[in-house]
């Protein structure tokens, strides 16, 4: 089919996530027609890297041979498996047994779902069965951080913390609540110390406020992502663990992006010694060339669910496509990769170059602050380095540099704020880094000699004299 008919087609009758609508009909869409490595082509032929691993997940590269062949295998052997009526598929059972293994040493039961969003849900409903059927119905009300994404469920949309994810969808609910970021370049910390005290006053102030019977779990990602990519100082993810046990309230790691290898270790709470209650995770799980994400939990949360063994009622929870085999078949394979294949260890090797990269264009005057850790890294870019004045919306900066890396054949996350985010696969050589940031300061250049960027930098520089 020619282009210009994918793109009426499209227009006619494909709903994107995430999109203004009228202005994808305007702008049509970039149909995508290959991957290999790190590298994407679309229809027309032009190739750019991607610098974004698709949506924070493509974290082996595309055109692996071996995930296509373990695909390949299971569904000429066995294409669809159902979990319902005490049934299982050999590759579910051991990639079950494969993530306890690799997991933190509190989560010991999984229950897989089609990705993270509905990680999230599963862990919302599991949760509140589980505090009903222990005797503590009371605890309803559940807390997650400002600027963090728990996906786009009808639930768990309402505890992540972006606008648009609330507007005209009618949330967050009542019982769902937000603490502020542990955004350190916009708000007014000593040092790291008093960033982490700031954080665990705000959550012990939110569960003295709503009474500690009434509250069941925190939510939090190792790292926000479509907030923005927020680093939190070292410490903090353990001390927020901390102060949820202290306070009688579970705590859930939300890896689904950060998992997998993605900030250096496979999960981003081993490099502080957390064990979670329940972690989601998705995305690097099978490297999204197969849908998938996943529930863990502790044995006590899953004890507390099975109730006891003269109780016949069900636990009515479940996917048809829970633990589906192909996609079992392509993760366990995708961890092989991470570990026998050396791409774990390639993403650790590659980090410092990241790191040296972005903080590199410090130096531009756009750019305000660098934060990073492992592959997954941020640029906010500034109207006024000194004040951090953000850039006025109606300059449409994300647009211009979302264009402009196009033209130079760089995919990343421009966001709507003007924070610009990246996590390349762990399959990056040296020469692909050079690559990307010879092209990102060549993207950020001509941005910059944009007139009405020129001239919005002048006039924050002259309010803040």
């Amino acid at each position: 089919m020619s282009q210009p008919s994918l793109i009426e087609i499209d227009r006619k009758h494909l709903i994107h996530p995430v999109i203004n609508y009228r202005a994808h009909e305007a702008r049509g869409t970039t149909v995508l027609d290959a991957g290999h490595g790190a590298w994407l082509r679309d229809i027309d032929g032009n190739e750019v890297l991607d610098a974004f691993s698709g949506l924070w997940c493509v974290n082996v590269g595309y055109g692996q041979a071996s995930l296509v062949e373990a695909a390949a295998r299971q569904m000429t052997k066995l294409p669809y498996a159902t979990t319902y009526f005490h049934f299982a598929s050999e590759p579910a059972i051991e990639l079950a047994d494969k993530l306890v293994s690799l997991a933190p040493a509190s989560l010991q039961r999984v229950y897989f779902t089609l990705g993270g969003s509905d990680a999230v849900d599963s862990a919302i409903r599991f949760i509140t069965h589980y505090f009903n059927a222990t005797g503590r119905s009371s605890k309803k009300h559940m807390i997650a951080l400002a600027r963090g994404y728990h996906g786009s469920s009808s639930i768990g949309a309402g505890l992540t913390a972006l606008p648009a994810f609330h507007r005209h969808f009618d949330l967050p609910l009542a019982t769902q609540h937000h603490i502020p970021s542990p955004y350190a370049y916009r708000g007014e910390f000593a040092d790291d110390a008093a960033l982490i005290a700031a954080s665990v006053a705000s959550l012990e102030a939110k569960v003295a406020t709503l009474g500690a019977d009434n509250v069941a779990a925190f939510f939090c990602e190792p790292i926000q992502g479509s907030g923005g990519v927020i680093v939190p100082p070292p410490g903090w993810l353990k001390a927020m663990r901390e102060a949820c046990r202290r306070l009688g309230i579970l705590f859930v790691a939300d890896e689904v992006i950060t998992g997998f290898g993605r900030t250096g270790p496979l999960f981003a709470c081993e490099a502080e010694g957390v064990e979670p209650d329940l972690m989601t995770v998705a995305k690097g799980l099978t490297s999204g060339y197969a849908p998938m994400g996943a529930l863990l939990m502790s044995e006590e949360i899953y004890q507390g669910i099975a109730g006891d063994a003269n109780d016949t009622a069900i636990v009515g929870h479940g996917q048809t496509y829970s633990a589906h085999p192909v996609s079992a078949a392509v993760a366990l394979e995708v961890l092989s990769l991470y570990h026998e294949g050396g791409l774990l260890a390639n993403g650790q090797a590659q980090a410092p170059r990241f790191a040296a990269g972005l903080d590199a264009l410090l130096e531009h005057p756009l750019v305000g602050e660098s934060r990073h850790r492992g592959l997954l890294g941020a640029l906010e870019l500034v109207a006024d380095k000194e004040s951090r004045a953000r850039f006025d919306p109606s300059l449409k900066l994300p647009e211009r540099i979302a264009a402009a890396a196009w033209r130079n054949k760089l995919l990343f996350r421009a966001f709507g704020d003007n924070i610009l985010g990246f996590a390349p696969a762990l399959c990056y050589s040296e020469k692909e880094f050079e690559f990307m940031f010879g092209r990102l300061q060549r993207t950020l250049d001509e941005v910059l000699d944009e007139p009405e960027v020129r001239a919005a930098l002048r006039r924050a520089s002259t309010a803040v004299v």
